[in-house]
């Protein structure tokens, strides 16, 4: 199986070929939306007659992503040092999502601002067009009523 990973702006992450298990992490500095591609090796017709494909799919975001107990081992830390290094890490998912709150405000605000000015001037446009309209009418009824002698 061959599996590709891209970030919000389209950068290839992670492009592999696996066999027929597999397991990979990635590690993304861009927020935002991730595509990840699995594409088959095996052909159409091998699946129709018979043939299963299975995939199971774990994402894990942050700092549920990391094993302590392989990091503590590969860095010889003490289980203080390790303590440590998981408050640093969710500080640092902590602040990541705040960014990422602040960005989602940020948009939401300009989206909304530019929706209320499209309604002001759409309001304005109806009204112009309500008294032109009744302008029109008034004075088309006058010259009705005058062409009929009534005034």
């Amino acid at each position: 199986m061959f599996v590709e990973v891209k970030d919000p702006d389209d950068k290839v992450i992670l492009a592999r070929q696996y066999g027929s298990e597999g397991r990979f992490t990635f590690t993304s500095h861009t927020p935002g939306e991730h595509q990840i591609c699995l594409h088959s090796n095996s052909t159409k017709f091998s699946l129709f007659a018979g043939g299963m494909l299975r995939v199971h799919l774990d994402i894990q975001v942050g700092e549920h992503a990391n094993d302590y107990a392989e990091i503590a081992a590969k860095d010889k830390l003490s289980e203080l040092q390790l303590r440590v290094r998981q408050l640093v890490e969710q500080v640092e998912q902590i602040q990541k999502e705040q960014n990422y709150q602040r960005w989602r405000e940020e948009r939401f605000r300009q989206t909304s601002e530019s929706t209320n000015q499209r309604v002001l001037w759409w309001s304005i446009l109806q009204t112009l067009i309500l008294v032109a309209i009744g302008v029109w009418q008034m004075r088309h009824l006058k010259s009705f009523f005058e062409a009929k002698k009534l005034v």
